[in-house]
């Protein structure tokens, strides 16, 4: 019998599959070329390259190093010291305390939370590390390492709230604040007779402590705080969690859709606890410095720098609803902080107006990721 030309098309792309040894008619769609009738294969989506302007384009840092680079070169106009090596140094410095902490957030809004404790906890972990040591005339090693144990205790206590209660990270996180802001206050008076703790600086284990988290290194005969040492090595880390693990994909699940992600096998409450642990490790680090650096911790201390680790993320590109981001976009929200603090300082203008700069930054970055973010879903 001659076959039809139906029967002949079919034929012909099951010997080309056949020839090839690599698939099978029945598994190869096809589709009709409107000009010759012939049958083409449909290419499968997953397997296109992607050109390096769309990949550019879908970077959530994107905005906020286009920010970064135009505040630069603002100051740099501007402020006649800026460009010295020892004022970079000081933006640096300024960024990396922002930094420290603006990354774990960055992860935590990633994952589609909120941590308003974040700021008053730095102050709590000083102030653990500086009274047990005080008053348990103790190595100032063992005040650290209580700090440690207590501070991720909170952030544990914040991440099983939120998974237990299902209350919005807002209303737990604000009430761990009120909390801890009063515990600050009460046992700093109730123990000492002051807001503020005694000195340390004479106990054993203090210089080597010190030189762990508030030393000075020299790079080309300009001084740089140890921070920023760690501000890099806890970006690096988190850049890692977040493309190069399992657990950064659950972060992102997430934040994207906690029931989807749920029902696919990611383990929710564990991803979510775990971020707010980070947040506290954050916490403990820049709460070392904070104690370190200056000998004594006032008990008032970090109230509203949890905001300024948030706008810190949002600028670097975090979303509010979660679902995006990067840690390389929270360190460089963390720099644009820096660069407009201490640039407004050495271009000698009233510093009362950083605030001012400061919001309108935040509105311009979300204007600008909202931008960015739908030219990279056009070129898809």
């Amino acid at each position: 019998m001659k076959p039809t030309a139906d029967t002949a098309d079919t034929e012909h792309v099951g010997g080309a599959g056949g020839a090839g040894g690599a698939t099978d008619a029945a598994s190869v769609p096809v589709a009709a070329d409107g000009a010759t009738g012939a049958a083409l294969p449909r290419v499968d989506e997953r397997i296109l390259q992607t050109s390096a302007l769309r990949r550019l384009l879908g970077r959530p840092e994107l905005g906020s190093v286009v920010g970064a680079i135009a505040v630069f070169l603002f100051f740099a106009v501007a402020a006649d010291g800026f460009l010295h090596p020892s004022s970079l140094s000081t933006v640096l410095y300024a960024a990396s305390t922002i930094g420290i902490m603006a990354v774990p957030v960055a992860l935590l809004m990633i994952g589609g939370e909120f941590d308003l404790s974040a700021g008053v906890l730095v102050t709590s972990s000083a102030l653990l590390s500086s009274m047990f040591s005080y008053q348990m005339t103790a190595n100032v090693w063992a005040g650290v390492g209580v700090s440690l144990l207590a501070t991720l205790a909170i952030g544990a206590f914040n991440g099983i709230m939120l998974t237990r209660t299902k209350l919005p990270s807002f209303i737990i996180t604000l009430g761990t604040f009120l909390m801890l802001t009063g515990l600050n206050l009460g046992f700093t008076k109730l123990i000492g007779g002051t807001v503020s703790t005694r000195t340390i600086a004479d106990m054993e284990g203090f210089p080597s402590a010190r030189a762990v988290f508030a030393s000075t290194f020299t790079v080309g005969g300009v001084g740089f705080k140890v921070t920023v040492l760690w501000w890099l090595a806890l970006v690096a880390v988190a850049s890692w969690i977040l493309l190069r693990t399992r657990a950064g994909n659950w972060i992102f699940a997430v934040g994207g859709n906690k029931d989807a992600a749920r029902a696919v096998g990611v383990p929710v409450a564990r991803t979510r606890t775990g971020l707010y642990m980070g947040v506290a490790l954050g916490a403990w680090v820049a709460g070392q410095h904070l104690l370190f650096s200056y000998d004594v911790v006032q008990s008032g201390e970090g109230v509203g720098n949890e905001l300024i680790y948030i706008i810190a993320a949002v600028i670097g590109g975090c979303l509010i609803t979660g679902g995006y981001g990067s840690a390389v976009g929270s360190a460089v929200g963390a720099l644009i902080f820096g660069m407009t603090s201490k640039g407004i300082v050495f271009a000698e203008w009233n510093p009362d107006w950083f605030k001012f700069f400061l919001g309108a930054m935040l509105l311009l970055a979300a204007l600008l990721n909202a931008w960015v973010r739908k030219r990279a879903e056009a070129t898809t």
